[in-house]
C-alpha cells in the first residue's frame, strides 16, 4: 500500500462513514488509515479453543462458544431495562445479557442462526451467563483472518456505548489488510534488517495485529519498538547536527582578565573534576563558530552556579553580556546575591530584574543594558519582556529549565541578530534513557561529583508513632544553633484541606516549641508574596529556629545553618520532589538530617520510596527508581507527557533496545550525514515524510 493510500481518511474505510470516523477520531485520534494501523493491540486472547456449554466451570477466564439465540426477552428493572437471550448449544443452555444498546440488537440479532460467542461467564442462581457478549455469525466467523491469538484494543466507554467494540476495530484492521494485501514500504536498510536480523516492515505490521504464535509476535514487536526509537534518535541526532552547521554562534576564543583573576583569586574552593570537565566541554562548545545549545544536569548542591558564573566571565572576556533567567523571584535574587558576592571584589556590573523591580530602577537597569556597562543580568521571566534590549547578548543561561515553556525560551535567543548561546540548568536529574530521548538534540554535561567537605546529609524514615523522639531531636539541633524546615504536602485539588493541614502541624509544632523561647516561620501558597518574603527572610538572617512550609521551599532559598528537613506524609509526595526538598539542607559544614515522616500503613509503591530515599543520596539513582515507579510522562510533568506517548516502545522496558538504536543511529549519520547512499534510501524516504510531517520530537528542546 503506498503512503498516500495510508493517509486516506479513515471514514473512506468501508464499514467506517461519518459517525463511526468522529468517534474514533475523538476517541482514539484515529485520522487515517495509518492511524489505525499504528493502532496496536495491549493483549491477545488465545482464541483456539471452542467450549461447550456443559464444560463451563466458575471462573474468571474468558470462553468462547458456538450455538444459537433460541429466545430474546426484555426484563424491566428498577432504572430502565435488561436485554436477555437465551443461548443454546446440544449440550445445554446459558444466558447472554445486555444492559445497553438493545434496539440496535434486536433489530439485528437472528434467532435460531449458528453464533460465535466470546466473553467473561458470570453464574448466577445456578445458571451461567455471559453480560455484553462479543458476538459474530458463525459464517462470518469462519471467513476471516483466523489467528491463534486474538488482538485485544485500546478502547474507551465512549466506543462500546457506541458498538464499537474491540471485533470491530479488529475488522476494520483486517479490512486495511485485505486491501493492501500486506505490501508496505520498507523503512529500514538491508543492511540494518541482516546485522539485526529484523524480519521486514509488512510482515512485522500484519503479525503485530494478528499473531500466529507467541514467538512470530515478539520478533514483530522488536522490529517496531527498533524502527521506532530508531527514527526519534534519527531526528534528534540530525538537528544537534545540523544546528551546529547551521546556526553560526559566537566565537568565544578568549578566556581572559576576569576569568582567570576570578579563578585565580577569588573563588572560594577548588572545583571538583567534575565541573572542570564540565567548563572544558563548555569553553570547546563557544569557540567552535556554532550555537552553543548544552544541558548542564547536576544534583542539588553540586556547584551549578560556579559553573554558570565562570561561563558568563568567559563572555564578558569575549565583549558580551550574559544574562541568567531563574523560574522564582525568591531563587533569581539568591542567585543576585550569591554572584554578586563573589564578583564583589571585581569590576563587573550585576543587575537584577524581577516582577517587583521599580519603574525607576526599571529605567536605569534598560539604559545600562542598551550601552554595555551591565555586564550580567538576573532575573525571572522579565527578561524576555520586549523592553529588555541588550548591547550584544552572548549567553544565556536558564535555570531549572523545565519551568519553563519553549515559546518563552525561544524569547531569549531573539533578543540579538546572532543567537546567543544556550546553558540550560537543572537540578532535577534525569536517567539518561529518558535524557537520551527529550534531550538527544542538545549536548549533555553532567556534574557527579559534590565538592570536598560536604557531607551526605542522613536520611531517616519515622513513623507517626515516634513523633515525640523526632520533637526532642530537634530541640537538641536548636541547641545547637541549627535551624529546621517542616514541610507539608501540598495537594492542588484541595487547597481549602492542605491548608487545615498546615495550620494543625503549626498547632503542633508551636505547642511543642513555644515562643518567645522558640521563634517559628509559617510560609504556604495563600499568604501574599510581601508577607511569604518577610518570613523567609526571617528563616534566612536566622531570627526564626523553625520554618514550617508548603512546598513553596522546594526551589531556591539557601540557609547554610538549616540542618534538619522534617517531611510530613512524606508518602504523598513523589521521589523526585522528596530528593529536592533533602536538597534544602546539607549546605553548611554541619552534619544535615532529613527525616521522612508517615503514617503506618504504607503501600508498596511508598515503601518503596522511603526505602530509596534512605538508600541514595545519588540523585540519578533516585530517577531510575521515580522512572519506573511512575512512567516517563508523569516523570516529566503535563508539559512534555504528550511528547512520550510511544505506539509500540516503552523507554523504561526496552532501554537496552534504545541504546542500541542510538548507536546505530549515530553511526549512520556519521558515515551518511545526507542519508544518500543507495543502501539507505528506505531510511532517506521515511525520515523526510516524518520531518514533512513535523513530528513532535522536533519540539522537545
Amino acid at each position: 500500500m503506498s503512503a498516500s493510500d495510508l493517509q486516506t481518511p479513515i471514514e473512506y474505510l468501508k464499514g467506517v462513514g461519518p459517525n463511526r470516523a468522529a468517534l474514533l477520531r475523538s476517541e482514539l485520534g484515529i485520522k487515517t488509515y495509518q492511524d489505525l494501523l499504528h493502532h496496536f493491540p495491549h493483549r491477545y486472547i488465545d482464541k483456539t479453543k471452542y467450549y461447550t456449554i456443559s464444560e463451563l466451570v466458575k471462573s474468571s477466564a474468558e470462553v468462547q462458544i458456538v450455538g444459537k439465540i433460541v429466545h430474546l426477552k426484555s426484563v424491566p428493572m428498577k432504572r430502565g431495562s435488561r436485554l436477555v437471550a437465551t443461548f443454546a448449544d446440544e449440550t445445554g443452555k446459558m444466558e447472554l445479557v445486555w444492559f445497553r444498546g438493545h434496539k440496535y440488537l434486536q433489530e439485528n440479532l437472528k434467532l435460531n442462526a449458528p453464533y460465535v460467542i466470546f466473553g467473561k461467564v458470570n453464574f448466577y442462581s445456578g445458571i451461567f451467563s455471559m453480560p455484553h457478549p462479543e458476538l459474530e455469525l458463525l459464517s462470518e466467523h469462519e471467513q476471516n483472518i483466523r489467528v491463534a491469538m486474538q488482538p485485544v484494543y485500546p478502547s474507551t466507554e465512549k466506543l462500546a456505548k457506541a458498538n464499537i467494540t474491540n471485533r470491530i476495530i479488529s475488522k476494520l484492521v483486517q479490512q486495511i489488510f485485505m486491501q493492501s494485501g500486506k505490501n508496505f514500504a520498507e523503512t529500514l536498510s538491508p543492511s540494518l534488517l541482516s546485522q539485526l536480523a529484523l524480519i521486514d516492515r509488512g510482515t512485522a505490521m500484519f503479525t503485530i495485529h494478528f499473531p500466529e504464535s507467541p514467538q512470530l509476535l515478539a520478533k514483530a514487536q522488536y522490529r517496531l519498538k527498533f524502527e521506532e526509537l530508531f527514527f526519534i534518535q534519527l531526528q534528534l541526532i540530525h538537528k544537534n547536527l545540523l544546528h551546529k552547521a547551521k546556526i553560526k554562534g559566537f566565537v568565544f576564543n578568549t578566556v581572559g582578565e576576569q576569568f582567570n583573576e576570578f579563578y585565580s583569586k577569588h573563588l572560594p574552593f577548588d572545583l571538583t573534576n567534575a565541573q572542570k570537565h564540565v567548563l572544558k566541554e563548555i569553553r570547546h562548545n563557544m569557540g567552535t563558530g556554532a550555537q552553543m545549545n548544552r544541558l548542564l544536569q547536576g544534583d542539588v548542591g553540586s556547584g551549578k552556579t560556579i559553573v554558570a558564573l565562570m561561563t558568563m566571565l568567559i563572555a564578558i572576556d569575549n565583549g558580551y553580556q550574559a544574562c541568567l533567567m531563574a523560574p522564582t523571584e525568591i531563587l533569581a535574587i539568591q542567585h543576585y546575591q550569591g554572584i554578586s558576592e563573589l564578583l564583589e571584589p571585581m569590576d563587573i556590573k550585576v543587575a537584577l530584574l524581577t516582577g517587583s523591580t521599580k519603574t525607576a530602577e526599571r529605567r536605569i537597569l534598560h539604559e545600562g543594558l542598551r550601552d554595555g556597562s551591565v555586564h550580567i543580568l538576573l532575573g525571572t521571566h522579565a527578561l524576555i519582556e520586549d523592553t529588555v534590549q541588550f548591547k550584544n547578548l552572548g549567553l544565556a543561561i536558564i535555570d531549572e529549565q523545565h519551568r519553563f515553556g519553549v515559546a518563552q525560551r525561544s524569547k531569549l535567543w531573539k533578543k540579538n541578530s546572532l543567537p546567543p548561546h544556550v546553558l540550560v540548568m537543572t537540578a532535577t536529574p534525569i536517567p539518561r534513557t529518558l535524557a537520551m530521548t527529550l534531550y538527544g538534540d542538545l549536548d549533555v554535561s553532567v556534574i557527579d561529583e559534590l565538592p570536598p567537605g560536604r557531607k551526605a546529609i542522613k536520611t531517616v524514615h519515622r513513623y507517626d508513632s515516634n513523633r515525640l523522639k523526632v520533637f526532642k531531636f530537634m530541640r537538641d539541633e536548636i541547641q545547637k544553633g541549627r535551624q529546621i524546615y517542616v514541610v507539608y504536602p501540598l495537594i492542588q485539588e484541595s487547597a481549602t484541606l492542605d491548608y487545615k493541614d498546615l495550620m494543625d502541624g503549626y498547632e503542633s509544632v508551636a505547642r511543642e516549641f513555644p515562643a518567645p523561647e522558640f521563634q517559628i516561620s509559617i510560609v504556604h501558597g495563600q499568604m501574599k508574596p510581601a508577607d511569604k518574603e518577610y518570613e523567609m527572610n526571617r528563616f534566612v538572617k536566622g531570627e526564626t529556629h523553625i520554618m514550617v512550609a508548603t512546598t513553596v521551599i522546594e526551589v531556591g532559598v539557601n540557609v547554610p545553618n538549616a540542618s534538619v528537613m522534617v517531611i510530613e506524609s512524606a508518602e504523598r509526595f513523589g521521589l523526585s520532589q522528596l530528593h529536592q526538598l533533602r536538597g534544602r539542607v546539607g549546605r553548611g559544614a554541619d552534619q544535615s538530617y532529613c527525616i521522612l515522616m508517615t503514617g503506618s500503613k504504607l503501600g508498596n509503591d511508598s515503601k518503596t520510596r522511603m526505602q530509596t530515599m534512605t538508600s541514595t543520596n545519588d540523585g540519578f539513582e533516585i530517577a531510575e527508581v521515580d522512572l519506573k515507579l511512575r512512567g516517563p510522562g508523569d516523570l516529566m510533568g503535563t508539559q512534555q507527557s504528550g511528547i512520550l506517548q510511544l505506539k509500540v516502545a516503552d523507554l523504561i522496558r526496552d532501554n537496552d533496545l534504545l541504546n542500541i538504536a542510538r548507536s546505530y543511529a549515530q553511526e549512520l549519520l556519521k558515515k551518511d550525514p545526507n542519508l544518500s547512499q543507495s543502501d539507505n534510501l528506505p531510511i532517506a524516504r521515511a525520515f523526510a515524510k516524518m520531518m514533512k510531517h513535523k513530528s513532535l520530537w522536533n519540539y522537545i528542546s
